[in-house]
């Protein structure tokens, strides 16, 4: 429920809920048939295949609902997993999605037998590409880095530019370019206060 919240009001997060779930109906559902493009039917009748949004199918496939059943998008069955394990910073993981973390950790909400194997994979694959990464940011500096940012996850691509950015504060400050360091307020009304005790004590 928190990670819903916290991506309530978020782009990227509600982008990657409307990344498409190979689907199959269970149960007949009324009135809907017009999201299956190959069928006639006014509804969606058990044994129809389709791919649906995310949002959309964990509506549809929860531990009290079964109306349809999951199979895990290409991406993240064995296969691509096996990849991404034996060598995760050669794969162009924009190509596979462009929300591949989100997108995955959402896949974690449904009761499937491969959850947990996608989770490892999840967590190896970013373990993996993240120092590679933050190297490419610090060691990239004023250079064309689409070639390096076309290649990344949404949240990649957040962190490479945090890295850089971080370098360039950290180059002012070198070079002197920013402001001094001045004493927070916060601080201050603490000392302030300190003071005022100290002499009325």
């Amino acid at each position: 429920m928190a990670k819903q919240t916290d991506n309530y009001f978020n782009i990227d997060g509600i982008l990657a809920t409307q990344e498409k779930i190979p689907c199959k109906v269970e149960l007949p559902i009324y009135r809907l048939g017009y999201l299956d493009s190959s069928s006639d039917s006014d509804d969606l009748l058990p044994g129809t295949k389709l791919e649906l949004p995310y949002w959309m199918a964990r509506g549809l496939c929860s531990r009290r609902r079964h109306i349809v059943s999951i199979e895990m998008p290409k991406q993240y069955r064995e296969g691509y997993r096996e990849i991404l394990t034996a060598d995760a910073t050669v794969v162009d993981l924009h190509q596979l999605g462009p929300y591949f973390y989100s997108f995955g950790t959402d896949l974690l909400n449904f009761d499937h037998p491969e959850v947990n194997d996608i989770a490892k994979c999840l967590i190896k694959t970013m373990q993996t590409r993240i120092r590679t990464i933050m190297d490419s940011s610090q060691n990239s500096f004023k250079l064309d880095t689409s070639s390096i940012t076309s290649k990344l996850d949404e949240m990649e691509k957040h962190l490479f530019n945090a890295g850089q950015h971080g370098l360039t504060e950290f180059q002012k400050w070198e070079t002197r370019e920013t402001e001094k360091l001045v004493t927070s307020e916060m601080v201050k009304k603490h000392r302030k206060r300190k003071r005022i005790m100290m002499e009325t004590s």
